[in-house]
């Protein structure tokens, strides 16, 4: 079974653990693999069948890594590092979906369709999704809105130094606003 794993993957890496997983796979199966006319026949198909599984993923895998590889150039002139700093913060925030779209809608530059793709999800949820999760950047890092602190007659509040800095960096996450890199906010 870890030959026709290795024969099947083409590499050994992961032949011994297909193996084992085929083994398992079989066991789970016993009472069929019992009556089967050929036994080790049932077994090399489980096997087969694991193989195209693992290569599946593998392709995949493979296509995500292309959609993010980028030809744009990895410097950026002058990034505001506090700035891209409160940004990363507030992206931790953000549940995962809403962050995922966002970062791949914006910081990756990808069309809603290879969004879509990307996290097998629809392109109305890839939409709402990133419409929500930069509404609640932009609330994370706006000026506090807590009623408490109100400020005295004739003065204004001051938010952090670096709230506008990173304000104007969830803005340049609207489409069409992506700097260099694919950083928001940078210069381009």
């Amino acid at each position: 079974m870890a030959r026709l794993a290795h024969l099947l993957l083409g590499s050994s890496d992961g032949a011994d653990d297909l193996a084992a997983d085929a083994l398992v796979a079989v066991w789970h199966r016993w009472d069929r693999v019992r009556v089967a006319e050929h036994p080790a026949a049932y077994a090399r198909g489980v096997v087969a069948n694991l193989a195209r599984s693992r290569i599946r993923s593998l392709v995949r895998e493979r296509r995500r890594v292309a959609l993010f590889s980028s030809e744009r150039s990895d410097r950026v002139d002058d990034p505001d590092v506090s700035a891209v700093v409160d940004v990363q913060a507030a992206l931790v925030r953000l549940p995962f979906r809403k962050r995922a779209c966002v970062v791949l809608r914006h910081a990756f530059d990808l069309s809603e369709r290879d969004t879509a793709r990307t996290l097998g999800i629809s392109v109305g949820t890839v939409k709402s999704q990133t419409s929500r999760g930069i509404a609640e950047l932009e609330r994370l890092l706006g000026p506090p809105d807590d009623d408490t602190e109100r400020p005295a007659a004739g003065t204004e509040a001051q938010a952090p130094p670096s709230a506008p800095a990173a304000q104007e960096t969830v803005r340049g996450l609207r489409p069409g606003r992506v700097g260099h890199a694919g950083h928001p906010g940078g210069n381009g």
